[in-house]
């Protein structure tokens, strides 16, 4: 055993859990609330990384943790293990998406057309100090289009393969419920194209930035231009069991199409993820487009990444370092009092008087 039980009895115990718990306050409606209203994009980045869309519920635990991102998203698929999954939804198809938000850095004029959309990639970086002196930061009001993008696009993968610029491989179709699941099964490799892109679906996003970012510097095999990223909404539709087909309502969602040029066409890397958060995606199709091929151990080999952009289990083993481990510790240092005593035990070399 690496590590022994922590000695000072259940009431220690309860003492550190109040006084952590007493440094969050008071926990009400309004304050998740408030947390879901003010947080948006960091509700919805711990709702991709636990593979749970409940905004409510994220902005509670949220609440919960005080912000910790590791503690909410284990807190979020803990709750989400005892869930009984009641339903497969339909596969949802890109035509099919409710877009925000579409571009691309490959190309000046794609088929739909180009939606800047929501973001502030053109914008000045300005920290809005008059808040703190009582000026409330109050955002312009919106100016309608003269001409509304339409709500669906095509597929801008779709297009290059009619055009023979990406490869195109005889894919079979799946049934939903024979879809297999990375929240039910293990990750084994190598992994099922499925498993792969549910792990990097809710895998960290520091994690996969951070390794995605090396690939970008040139530690990968491929260096990636943005063919599509799209912000939108993605209907649920649910088979009733009478037959029916019924909307369960919409969820935001990302994905990102990364592409590389090649001596025989263009290679693509592909991600999506639950809610909006486009450095994930952008990162984790740079990781599937440098996957094929990579060295071992290399920061793009699959195994590498899938198993050190996990979450749960990354921020679990880094802190159970927390936890006492004076077995292991205690022999070691006592190892090195052998080793000390045995050397001091030894008669000192006898030295050699040289030769007059």
């Amino acid at each position: 055993m690496a590590y022994v039980a922590t000695r000072g009895g259940e009431r220690a115990i309860a003492q550190s859990e109040r006084l952590y718990r007493a440094k969050l306050g008071r926990i009400d409606k309004a304050r998740v609330e408030s947390v879901a209203e003010a947080l948006p994009m960091l509700v919805d980045r711990v709702m991709g990384e636990a593979s749970l869309y409940e905004p409510e519920l994220a902005a509670l635990a949220l609440s919960q943790t005080g912000g910790d991102l590791y503690e909410t998203v284990l807190l979020l698929r803990a709750w989400r293990s005892t869930q009984p999954r009641i339903a497969v939804a339909r596969p949802v198809r890109q035509e099919g998406l409710f877009t925000h938000r579409r571009i691309s850095a490959a190309f000046k004029d794609i088929p739909g057309g180009q939606i800047l959309g929501p973001t502030l990639d053109y914008s000045h970086r300005i920290l809005e100090t008059g808040v703190l002196e009582d000026r409330a930061a109050v955002p312009a009001p919106v100016t309608p289009a003269d001409h509304p993008a339409p709500a669906h696009h095509p597929s801008l993968a779709d297009w290059q393969r009619a055009q023979g610029l990406l490869e195109t491989k005889p894919r079979a179709e799946v049934a939903p419920e024979d879809i297999p699941d990375v929240t039910r099964e293990p990750l084994l490799f190598p992994a099922p194209r499925a498993h792969t892109l549910q792990s990097l679906a809710r895998a960290d996003t520091g994690g996969v930035l951070a390794l995605g970012y090396s690939a970008m510097r040139g530690y990968g095999n491929a260096h990636p231009t943005v063919n599509e990223l799209r912000l939108a909404e993605a209907e649920v539709q649910v088979v009733h069991p009478c037959g029916t087909v019924f909307s369960a309502g919409r969820v935001r969602v990302s994905q990102a199409e990364v592409i590389a040029k090649e001596s025989k066409g263009i290679r693509l890397g592909f991600a999506a993820t639950l809610g909006w958060n486009e450095v994930k995606t952008i990162s984790a199709a740079t990781l599937d487009l440098n996957a094929p091929g990579a060295a071992k151990g290399s920061p793009v080999e699959e195994e590498f990444f899938l198993y050190h952009t996990e979450p749960v289990e990354a921020s679990g083993f880094c802190i159970h370092f927390k936890l006492p481990h004076y077995v292991t510790f205690q022999s070691s240092l006592d190892a090195i009092r052998d080793a000390a005593r045995a050397a001091n035990a030894q008669p000192a070399p006898k030295v050699e008087e040289p030769a007059e």
